[in-house]
């Protein structure tokens, strides 16, 4: 049975769906003014592993993740670039897909906009002016957060430290307020910004009643579980619980998730300071599958330092991973096996003791790292069969079913291709069988040439080092 670290509560919870079988998701997406960081891509890359999870724990998922794009910043950053809001939020979109199908990140069941949903929100808005828990000043509409007794719940924040910060501020937006504390749900429209026509005249929403009027539309008044960054916390997400149970009078989400955060020298990633790398320009210096598996098995809540060593060591563990898929099939495809050997019994035992570890592991708050200690566990299993050669086809495929299984919960699929060696994976092939020949491994630096061979590569031995060719079809 699973459990999830419950942000609301501060501890772990056992899961339970509102309807069995199945799990609703609202995961904050981002506002698409820019393309996005390896930091933003941690919160899509972990709650993808997430939902990839339940989908093998045998979960009917539906998956929900949105697009802010309406914003101060996108609109600030269209004046910039002299081009309309709307074109600059469908260019970073399209952006933010090619960066996240790069790291096989699934698309969520809906994507919705806010440009998509103005009337949903108006709405809202009109619903929460009804139960008296907002209001209306020439053109912009607040919600009184002193009503909802519980505001606070979620980040533990009080409405007196509320009060203590609004103080420090002095701006015009401020004064007009019936009370500093309370929060924008309606903006009203500058001159030359996008907007739209409601009750309280042209204006555009606050970025808070987007996510609850969007969350309520596709999922419905109580969801299962709520996602984002811990950035998000506060005061989004406590302002997001505030208007949505003051408007339904029902639980918002049963459990809130945050990810951590990326860092580079102990500071969070972010644009603000300038210390971050975007996803784009990582993925034309690394193979895109390495970034994934360094986000995916990491647990999602700790934080997790970048640095193209922590880049490097992902790289090494992933290959070690591919190398035995390549082994493996290798042994599948160049030899006839037996059906049945004497040690499949014993070896099958203790791979699904392997494959219930690995649960346990992720059934704990989805513990990925500790889920990747098992998965290291089940290739030395699964090398030590094939070294000792005590291992029948049918087992064989077996235990690469259930691994490859695994493995793309994590998001790592394709992890053997059988067609031609590209140039870089034959150059990686040749440094292993040197590495284990210095070690002595013969039997390993044999199995990679015969892999090799079988892929119509000819190595040369000359002064300068190892050499290599195609070999010639003709």
């Amino acid at each position: 049975m699973i459990q999830i670290y419950n942000s609301l509560s501060r501890k772990k919870e056992l899961f339970e769906p509102i309807e069995k079988g199945k799990v609703k998701i609202y995961l904050c997406g981002p506002t698409v003014y820019n393309y996005i960081h390896i930091g933003n891509a941690r919160s899509a890359v972990s709650f993808d592993t997430i939902r990839r999870y339940f989908e093998y724990k045998g979960f009917e998922v539906n998956y929900v993740s949105n697009f802010t794009d309406v914003d101060d910043k996108i609109i600030e950053a269209a004046r910039e670039l002299e081009v309309e809001a709307p074109e600059l939020a469908e260019k970073f979109i399209e952006a933010f897909f090619e960066d996240t199908e790069a790291l096989s990140v699934k698309k969520a069941d809906h994507h919705p906009r806010v440009m998509d949903n103005i009337p949903e929100i108006i709405e809202f808005i009109e619903e929460l002016i009804k139960k008296s828990y907002a209001y209306e000043i020439d053109g912009d509409v607040y919600y009184r957060t002193r009503k909802f007794a519980d505001y606070g719940k979620l980040s533990g924040i009080t409405i007196d430290e509320l009060k203590a910060g609004a103080s420090e501020r002095l701006d015009e937006q401020v004064a007009k307020k019936a009370d500093p504390v309370d929060f924008t749900l309606w903006k009203k429209a500058k001159d030359h910004e996008i907007s739209w026509n409601s009750p309280w005249g042209e204006g555009r929403p606050g970025w808070h009643i987007e996510c609850s009027a969007m969350a309520c539309k596709y999922l419905g008044e109580t969801i299962d579980i709520h996602a984002g960054g811990q950035d998000l916390s506060f005061p989004h997400h406590e302002n997001e619980i505030a208007q949505t149970e003051a408007l339904t009078g029902k639980k918002f989400a049963n459990y809130w998730m945050h990810n951590g955060f990326v860092t580079m020298a102990d500071e969070k990633m972010s644009k603000s300071l300038g210390n971050f790398k975007l996803v784009k320009d990582l993925r034309k210096e690394y193979d895109p599958q390495v970034l994934r598996f360094f986000l995916a098995t990491a647990h999602y809540r700790r934080p997790l330092s970048y640095s193209e060593l922590a880049i490097q060591d992902a790289e090494n563990n992933l290959r070690q991973i591919k190398t035995a898929f390549s082994n493996a099939y290798h042994r599948l495809n160049a030899s006839h096996l037996s059906d049945k050997v004497k040690e499949d019994p014993k070896i099958l035992d203790e791979w699904h003791e392997k494959v219930l570890d690995f649960e346990m592991a992720m059934d704990d708050d989805f513990q990925a790292q500790n889920g990747m200690t098992v998965v290291y566990e089940m290739i030395r299993i699964l090398n030590r069969s094939l070294e000792k050669e005590e291992i029948s086809g049918k087992v064989l495929e077996e235990m690469l079913d259930s691994l490859s299984e695994i493995l793309s919960i994590f998001g790592l699929e394709s992890l053997y291709v059988s067609e031609e060696l590209l140039d870089e994976e034959i150059n990686l092939l040749i440094q292993e069988r040197e590495e284990a020949r210095s070690r002595k491994d013969f039997n390993r630096a044999d199995e990679i040439r015969d892999i090799l061979k079988e892929k119509g590569i000819i190595l040369e031995d000359t002064p300068q080092g190892i050499r290599w060719k195609r070999e010639s079809n003709e």
